[in-house]
């Protein structure tokens, strides 16, 4: 008499029961083109700055956001290619333990949220990005650097270049008008999707 053993493989079919457009989804599957440069996966972050350590404080390059997020990157993507620009992405999903860390480091929640009411990073209902050359994936010049915490980075502040001032409001019009994305005064590179912002915090690393 022959024994047959059947072994059931549970597959998970989006990230913490979520589905739709609140499912995490990697920016990347949706836009191919799209360039990632998660600074929180490299030495080269605010962090490393203020603790005078190099340090890093995500395991990947992969870049997680809501499906509603991204579906809403791709408008922009997709405007923005026809000019020879596209997106480059900072930072999009969070896990809130890398919030408490940060905020440790800086306790000013106009540069960094709270960690017990949580970032709309914590769930996948931001992004930090800005506006390249496609062809050569070269930024185009912005008022500061990413994470300058200063007055500086701020979309009322007037630079002394035209361009540069121009160049911000290029990048918040098409996240915006044809993202639907809402900005955030204190820094020119966030911008969150409202409607996700029904999705709830997390604290999962990626690998």
């Amino acid at each position: 008499m022959r024994i047959i053993l059947f072994v059931l493989l549970i597959v998970p079919l989006a990230v913490f029961g979520q589905t739709g457009s609140g499912e995490l989804v990697d920016i990347k599957e949706l836009i191919p083109d799209i360039l990632i440069d998660l600074k929180y996966n490299t030495t080269d972050n605010f962090a490393s700055r203020i603790s005078g350590t190099p340090q890093k404080l995500y395991t990947t390059d992969v870049c997680m956001v809501t499906r509603s997020v991204a579906e809403h990157l791709v408008l922009v993507q997709d405007s923005l290619r026809s000019l020879d620009r596209g997106l480059k992405i900072f930072d999009g999903y969070r896990p809130r333990a890398v919030q408490y860390l940060m905020f440790e480091l800086v306790p000013n929640p106009t540069y960094v949220a709270d960690p017990n009411s949580g970032s709309n990073h914590n769930r996948g209902a931001a992004v930090d990005v800005t506006i390249i050359v496609l062809s050569t994936g070269i930024e185009i010049p912005m008022p500061t650097e990413f994470d300058f915490f200063g007055l500086e980075a701020a979309h009322d502040y007037v630079h002394p270049d035209p361009q540069i001032n121009l160049n911000r409001e290029f990048l918040r019009s098409m996240m915006m008008t044809v993202g639907g994305f809402t900005d955030y005064i204190a820094e020119w590179w966030h911008y969150t999707y409202s409607p996700a912002l029904t999705s709830p915090l997390l604290d999962f690393q990626l690998k």
